[in-house]
């Protein structure tokens, strides 16, 4: 047991207590699946900003960053310049044809281009993926639980995703996205208090700090390294970022589904835009406070980075102000957690259950906008309530709900032995840039090339995030994780080109 005590774990409790039921009570009017997994898609922009936000970056954020600047420099920031690059292309390419076709997943787009197949195969890779990434992220969150009380780290990651599972459960993605941001607006608060208490903590202020951190050369933000084995360089962060964001923002269910919940295209690209700017303020923030921490520390050693700010948020902050940090850390894991398992949920209801049991899904529904009824002013979604096909799919998206936070908490548990010596943000970056360029390569097969077929698309995927497996596997010291997402989309290309219809 650490120094957190009574107080600490009151503001503690009753945080997790009250969001959990503020986001179920925020489902209370949900009639459907429209409403479930797409809030009516009638949500404002700027909470959707805030939850895209919290969704993409949540503990990895409030954690893990920290200990990437104390290990080593400002050069992460480079990634967040390409992310801004590549929410661009998405906002000006992808968004309007998804607004288009009324679709109620990502990878609806896929099947109007080339058929049901390609959805199915798309939809999968995000499964995994999201699974893999999403794991290592609930984990991150476990270890400031366990240092708190005393607990292993199977029965943190079971209280979290406990907690997490009641609203996301029973509030649907409306609950997710409020949720979202407010437990952003906690968390970057969290960070700011940290930085007014370094400046008391460390002898000089952050004029020391700064100025320690610049004799060390941590103070380096621009890297014009052309080492493809050097994972933070200006090259990696413009076109490995970028390539990701596109990927990550235009192709994953996980975001592409908030910002369907948006009133109209419009709408949704300034949350998306928006939160690109608002990323490298926050990674901004968070880089700092780990120069901070390496100052306060004299950069002595830890067992694994992603502990560095936990332990100074429960051994060396005040009574309650160090619970309500330590909310901050949940308020991350939650956001990021619940938005995992809706978005799953969806993706399998209306990817794969929905097709199956024959109540659209099919091609002709998705390009029409009929899929679940989900488009704009659509009467089987409003009013009195919901069509009664569109009410099961709520009622599996549930039952799917339970299942993928099951799953979710059992792959965090298996990371536990395999968290030595790693900082969890780049194992999940990497995880998900694995399969990032195969996705942006079957939807760059299927907006920008008219003749190539669905077995090209699908072969072209394989092809894509085989390489690049290969690559991490038995090359990721020559080949930094940034330049996955280029590689796979490059390779998924190239081959599905090889398919191409005769005219």
């Amino acid at each position: 047991m650490t120094a957190f005590g009574a107080p600490d774990l009151a503001v503690l409790l009753l945080y997790m207590a009250g969001v959990t039921a503020w986001g179920a009570w925020l489902g209370r009017a949900n009639k459907g699946g429209s409403d479930y997994f797409l809030g009516s898609r009638n949500l404002p922009w700027w909470a959707v900003m805030l939850s895209v936000v919290a969704t993409e970056t949540s503990t990895l954020t409030f954690l893990s960053i920290p200990g990437v600047a104390y290990l080593g420099t400002m050069a992460f920031l480079q990634l967040a310049l390409g992310y801004l690059v590549g929410r661009m292309v998405v906002a000006r390419v992808l968004l309007p044809a998804y607004y288009r076709g009324q679709l109620s997943t990502a990878y609806a787009l896929l099947e109007t281009r080339f058929g049901t197949g390609a959805r199915r195969y798309a939809s999968g890779i995000f499964m995994v993926t999201r699974l893999l990434a999403d794991s290592v992220r609930l984990f991150a969150t476990a270890i400031p639980l366990a240092l708190i009380t005393g607990w292993s780290y199977p029965v943190s990651i079971l209280v979290i995703g406990a907690f997490t599972l009641v609203y996301t459960y029973f509030g649907g993605i409306k609950a997710v996205v409020w949720v979202d941001a407010l437990q952003m607006l906690l968390y970057v608060s969290g960070g700011l208090i940290a930085l007014l208490l370094l400046q008391g903590a460390v002898e000089g202020g952050w004029s020391a700090i700064i100025e320690r951190a610049s004799a060390a050369g941590k103070l380096q933000v621009l890297d014009f390294s052309t080492s493809p084995a050097v994972a933070y360089t200006f090259w990696a962060g413009l076109v490995g970022g970028g390539f990701l964001s596109m990927a990550s923002h235009g192709t994953d269910q996980l975001i592409v589904q908030r910002l369907l919940t948006c009133r109209d295209v419009r709408q949704s690209q300034r949350a998306l835009i928006g939160s690109g700017l608002a990323v490298i303020v926050q990674f901004a923030l968070f880089l700092f406070v780990g120069l901070g921490l390496w100052a306060f520390f004299d950069g002595r050693a830890f067992d694994s980075s992603d502990a560095i700010f936990a332990s100074f948020i429960i051994d060396e902050m005040p009574t309650g102000l160090r619970g309500l940090l330590i909310a901050g850390v949940f308020a991350a894991a939650m956001s990021s957690l619940s938005s995992s398992i809706n978005s799953l949920a969806s993706a399998t209801t209306y990817d794969f259950w929905r097709p199956l049991v024959g109540r659209g899904g099919g091609r002709a529904a998705a390009a029409a906008g009929n899929d679940s009824g989900v488009g704009p002013g659509s009467g089987s979604e409003s009013g009195s309530g919901a069509a009664p096909d569109d009410r099961s799919a709520m009622l599996a998206g549930k039952v799917f709900t339970l299942v993928w936070a099951g799953l979710l908490v059992a792959g965090a548990i298996i990371f536990i032995p395999l968290s030595q010596g790693t900082a969890a943000v780049e194992v999940a970056l990497a995880a998900a840039s694995m399969a990032y360029g195969g996705l942006l390569g079957g939807f760059a097969l299927g907006v920008l090339f008219q003749r190539v077929s669905q077995a090209g698309a699908v072969i072209g995927m394989t092809a894509g995030v085989g390489t690049v497996v290969v690559i991490w596997a038995t090359a990721r010291t020559a080949v930094a994780w940034p330049w996955f997402v280029f590689i796979g989309l490059v390779v998924t290309v190239v081959v599905g080109l090889l398919f191409r219809r005769r005219q």
